[in-house]
């Protein structure tokens, strides 16, 4: 959420307790004061590098940076116009965003590390609903386009252990993550020539391509690139250490 601009302070108890204080001119000073600390820690000049996903109280923000919505409500992209449009924000319900703030040696760098596995944090999405961040579409098919395919960073193995087993076994799932007898049958099917991940930042509705089928426990939910009926999903539980 877009509060991660803001201390912890600030936030504390319900909704109404952030409104009074950004309303006593006391405490807001020392929560603006507080979140230029927080800027400075992290090198940061302003808000442009937070973008917003999903204002529920405002569609039109979507996809805007904060300069961009500050100008678009205050008339004005100062930093001081980022600071109020932010607190504002917050007290109407506040934004989920995406924050740029990776670095691309760092991710090879921990990539190229057999313990590193292969997740995202990316929920499911309602197809052309909101601006979420790509990854929620494309994050292990940009692993096997880009990682494995263009940069060789990875072999082809190694990236699907770190999508599979590994994580099957740092998280103690029974039978999962691997192709063996009597393991539970979760397939994906793909060219490892074709899959990339389409989904841009700007216009991340897409689907990622190159995979024809994904079976779950057995069931077909995915056969030649479209959903079936089938729902064999379930709950996964920890195996006893």
């Amino acid at each position: 959420g877009l509060r991660q601009t803001l201390p912890d302070s600030a936030l504390e108890g319900e909704r109404e307790d952030y409104i009074a204080r950004i309303a006593d001119p006391k405490q807001k000073a020392a929560i603006i004061a507080q979140m230029a600390e927080m800027r400075a820690r992290q090198g940061r000049k302003d808000y442009s590098y937070a973008v917003i996903a999903r204002c529920k109280s405002d569609p039109t923000l979507n996809g805007k940076t904060i300069p961009e919505a500050a100008k678009m409500k205050r008339g004005a992209d100062s930093l001081d116009d980022q600071i109020e449009f932010i607190l504002d924000l917050e007290a109407q319900g506040g934004a989920s965003a995406i924050f740029h703030g990776m670095n691309e040696d760092d991710l090879q760098a921990f990539l190229k590390h057999p313990l590193t596995m292969i997740a995202s944090d990316g929920g499911p999405r309602r197809l052309g609903e909101d601006v979420p961040h790509p990854r929620s579409y494309g994050n292990n098919a940009r692993v096997l386009g880009r990682y494995v395919r263009e940069l060789k960073l990875l072999s082809i193995e190694e990236a699907v252990r770190r999508m599979t087993s590994l994580p099957a076994q740092t998280f103690r799932l029974k039978d999962r993550g691997q192709l063996k007898v009597g393991a539970f049958a979760d397939i994906v099917i793909f060219d490892p020539a074709k899959v990339t991940d389409p989904s841009t930042f700007n216009d991340p509705h897409h689907h990622a391509e190159g995979f024809s089928d994904v079976i779950v426990n057995g069931g077909v939910v995915i056969r030649d690139g479209k959903l079936t009926e089938v729902r064999s999903g379930g709950p996964l539980r920890l195996k006893e250490p």
